[in-house]
């Protein structure tokens, strides 16, 4: 098997998405022959402090727009992108942006591509965006495209366009939509509770603090039954760390996510939520 050729480039990629040394970056793209996602596990197998790997790193500067149909049983999020702050700041980069939501919503547009390919008073959209990437000279793009479909939706758009929130609900809400859309946007949940966690997260998180502890020397010896307590103990901590119901409320330390909700209407469910937001 071939080996991968590591470069600076790919080092300094690592770094940025974990925090982590050059030299371990350098060590973790070596061991896992250059796979980007395993070297990541690779690091926090052996201890380290990094952060997660996210698909909000992707687009660095940009406008994030966050809509809801007027019957709130449809949501749409989408980023446009460019390449620097100075654009995304520009108030007519801004207004063309919102231009583009107000056509998602308009035309109900499940995809990126069936956006690029509506129109803005006649003209297609993505025509409308190369005129643009031609006068501002950066490029500029519809990334991270989400939609949800629910009972009601809440959308939500934090920190001058830079965070859209959807969130679906079994009923209609009030205040509560944008409470828990701001807790979305502050905690960036991974799921709504443990349940809807994909198996393949599980397993790969079970994986890794598993090797976290056979690597504690005081482990060394100790039964593999009280190793899987300790793991079962940890992904319980994960999870309420990471999925949203079992979170700390923002709003109120002393309660859950959940008992928030109970104390809103004891039958309100979330159904779901997306989370778009720039690096």
């Amino acid at each position: 098997m071939s080996t991968a050729t590591i470069t600076a480039a790919d080092i300094n990629k690592l770094r940025q998405a974990t925090g982590a040394g050059m030299m371990d970056c350098r060590k973790a793209l070596t061991e896992t022959n250059g796979d980007f996602e395993a070297a990541i596990d690779w690091l926090r197998k052996k201890g380290a402090k990094v952060a997660a790997l996210r698909g909000d790193r992707e687009a660095k500067e940009g406008v994030v727009i966050a809509r809801t149909t007027a019957d709130k049983k449809i949501g749409i999020a989408f980023c446009v992108s460019c390449e620097t702050d100075f654009v995304s700041k520009n108030a007519d980069f801004v207004a063309f942006a919102q231009s583009i939501g107000d056509a998602a919503v308009k035309n109900n547009v499940k995809s990126a591509e069936e956006l690029n390919g509506s129109t803005i008073n006649g003209a297609k959209i993505s025509d409308l965006v190369n005129d643009k990437l031609a006068s501002i000279g950066e490029k500029i793009g519809i990334t991270k495209f989400e939609r949800l479909d629910a009972p009601f939706v809440s959308s939500y758009i934090h920190g001058a366009n830079r965070i859209g929130v959807l969130v679906g609900f079994s009923k209609e809400v009030t205040d509560a939509g944008k409470d828990i859309a701001m807790q979305i946007a502050a905690m960036n949940p991974i799921a709504v509770d443990s349940d809807s966690v994909p198996k393949a997260t599980i397993d790969r998180e079970r994986d890794i603090v598993t090797e976290q502890i056979k690597a504690d020397p005081k482990m060394a010896g100790k039964p593999a039954e009280m190793i899987t307590r300790i793991a079962d103990g940890k992904l319980n901590a994960f999870f309420k760390e990471q999925t949203l119901l079992a979170q700390v409320y923002v709003k109120d330390g002393g309660k859950s996510v959940a008992d928030y909700l109970k104390s809103v209407d004891g039958t309100l469910k979330v159904t779901a939520f997306k989370r778009v937001a720039l690096g």
